[in-house]
């Protein structure tokens, strides 16, 4: 393998570390090794005295990063027993912690695609840049799965009831919109991103940031805060389903049709996870509450078949089990927040937990 074709590419320049994800014809999905590489950088980075920030990018046009590679979860669900795909969440999800409360000015150039575990690597950072090309999501639900990588963390704190559309409905969100829900701090346009990279190898962050910061486009959501906040405050998926069917309002109706093309059980296990993540507290206790709910999903079928219909056959027509909103007890939705024991992700009682994340000045 040469230098070129290497999973994620490492450099420094003056003042500036530079993680590359590179698999540009997977839309520089993530998978183990890419995590375990990124992990040791950072690890080496912190105790440097000549890096003063790292900043991650993906490798070609279309984006950061589209997230896990999804094809392997697949396939180690469907002829494994998933302790494959469990290892690879422990070790992101770890990750996820760490760039949170990294000591260092952590900059996640969000430019393109940026969904699921791309999410993961950049919205934990400290400094976030979103460009008018970026597309920012938690698509879970669409693959039968639920908002990881610290994603119910985020999406819980998101003004209103915002989080809770993303959170189910997998919506793509432009810059403004990123900014709008705290997913980002900055945006700066995408022929600024060389020089802006350039820039931090020779100046501190918050120069390069002031230099190159521009207003961000305007986005949709700020508009459909009305129908959002008033139809998701529901404490059902069935209500706020209902709520949005009785709206009368073309935008909610259409969403109430993207709601229930989603996995029954993902959506309910979803507005659960939300609900708690919002009384839980600090990243590493929901992390580990989204861990558990991802191992519980390696045994639910509507894993393997919404990657199948989404990824695999692309036929785009998941066969869901139960179907229905109305067949998922309230038993099936408590099953995926059981204990762990001596499996438990373990982040809350760690050194980071329960302070939270670190506070940096860049």
């Amino acid at each position: 393998m040469t230098a070129t074709d290497e999973p994620v590419l490492f450099h420094t320049t003056g003042r500036a570390a530079h993680i590359t994800l590179n698999r540009p014809k997977a839309l520089n999905a993530l998978n183990h090794e890419m995590v375990r590489r990124i992990d040791d950088a950072l690890g080496r980075w912190e105790h440097d005295p000549a890096v003063e920030a790292v900043v991650i990018t993906g490798a070609g046009e279309r984006g950061l990063c589209a997230g896990g590679d999804i094809r392997s979860i697949h396939d180690d669900v469907r002829d494994g027993d998933g302790s494959a795909s469990a290892a690879f969440w422990r070790d992101e999800y770890r990750l996820n912690a760490r760039i949170a409360r990294y000591p260092k000015p952590y900059v996640a150039v969000m430019d393109g695609i940026v969904m699921g575990g791309g999410v993961g690597l950049s919205a934990h950072g400290s400094v976030r840049i979103v460009t008018e090309r970026s597309r920012v999501a938690m698509p879970e639900t669409g693959i039968g799965f639920v908002p990881d990588v610290g994603g119910t963390y985020l999406l819980a704190l998101a003004p209103g009831r915002l989080g809770t559309h993303l959170a189910l409905t997998g919506a793509q969100l432009g810059a403004g919109d990123a900014l709008l829900c705290g997913l980002a701090d900055h945006f700066v346009p995408a022929d600024a991103l060389g020089a802006f990279t350039d820039d931090l190898a020779a100046m501190p962050v918050r120069d390069a940031v002031a230099r190159h910061v521009q207003p961000p486009p305007q986005g949709e959501l700020a508009g459909w805060r009305e129908w959002i906040d008033s139809c998701y405050a529901a404490d059902t998926v069935e209500e706020i389903v209902d709520r949005l069917l009785a709206h009368g309002g073309r935008d909610a109706k259409e969403t109430a049709g993207t709601l229930l093309a989603k996995s029954p059980t993902a959506l309910k296990v979803t507005l659960a996870a939300l609900s708690r993540a919002r009384r839980l507290g600090p990243l590493e206790r929901v992390l580990d509450q989204e861990y558990r709910v991802s191992c519980a999903a390696l045994r639910h079928p509507d894993l393997v078949e919404g990657i199948r219909a989404q990824v695999i056959d692309k036929d785009r027509d998941p066969h869901w089990s139960p179907a229905t909103l109305a067949e998922v007890t309230g038993a099936d939705v408590e099953r995926f927040f059981a204990a762990l024991g001596e499996r438990e992700l373990g982040l809350g009682l760690g050194p980071a937990g329960p302070g939270g994340t670190t506070a940096v000045a860049w």
